[in-house]
């Protein structure tokens, strides 16, 4: 190898030959400042050049996510909305609901006493049965009072009354079929 020191133009003459035509090539500054100065320079504006390239990148980005958001917040308005309209109807719902669920208890309720009541009220009815059709005339209550007692060979203090007396369905025409039994509700019994 060779010595490089001196001058720069001598240092040029002592390199071999290829290293001698790449410094050739390269401007020598005359003074070590300015070279420092100059470089230091080129390397700054390099570097803010590059930052300003970045920041454009940086505000197209932030433009299309500005808009992005805006787009979103577009659809999240509209979905808040829908699910406001959701919850109301889900309140409508359960408030019918809870109503309807009020008016079965209060049906269960009103059934079960009806059942009760029927069955009170047929506690005190009594069936007869064979009587003929058209035996008790056109008053079936006296014929009622009057054959009961007989029949049955009881006395009744005080004598037997009903609420009502009625032959259960309808009347029947022909002779040989069993005819329809007496129904009496009693009014007062011991």
């Amino acid at each position: 190898m060779a010595n490089v020191t001196g001058r720069p133009d001598a240092r040029r003459e002592r390199l071999p030959a290829p290293l001698g035509e790449v410094h050739a090539a390269v401007k020598i500054r005359r003074n070590m400042a300015e070279q420092t100065q100059g470089t230091t320079m080129d390397h700054i504006l390099q570097e803010i050049s590059a930052v300003g390239r970045m920041l454009e990148g940086m505000d197209n980005a932030m433009t299309s996510l500005t808009a992005e958001m805006k787009s979103m917040h577009v659809d999240i308005t509209g979905f808040q909305s829908r699910v406001t309209g959701l919850e109301q109807r889900v309140a409508t719902v359960e408030t019918h609901i809870t109503s309807s669920l009020d008016r079965d208890q209060e049906l269960i309720y009103l059934c079960s006493k009806l059942i009760d009541l029927e069955d009170r009220s047929r506690r005190d009815n009594v069936r007869f049965f064979r009587f003929q059709e058209n035996m008790e005339g056109a008053d079936i209550h006296s014929y009622a009072r009057q054959t009961l007692p007989k029949l049955s060979g009881l006395t009744f203090d005080p004598p037997l009354e009903f609420q009502r007396v009625r032959r259960l369905g309808p009347k029947q025409w022909d002779e040989d079929s069993r005819p329809p039994p007496i129904i009496a509700c009693l009014l007062r019994h011991v």
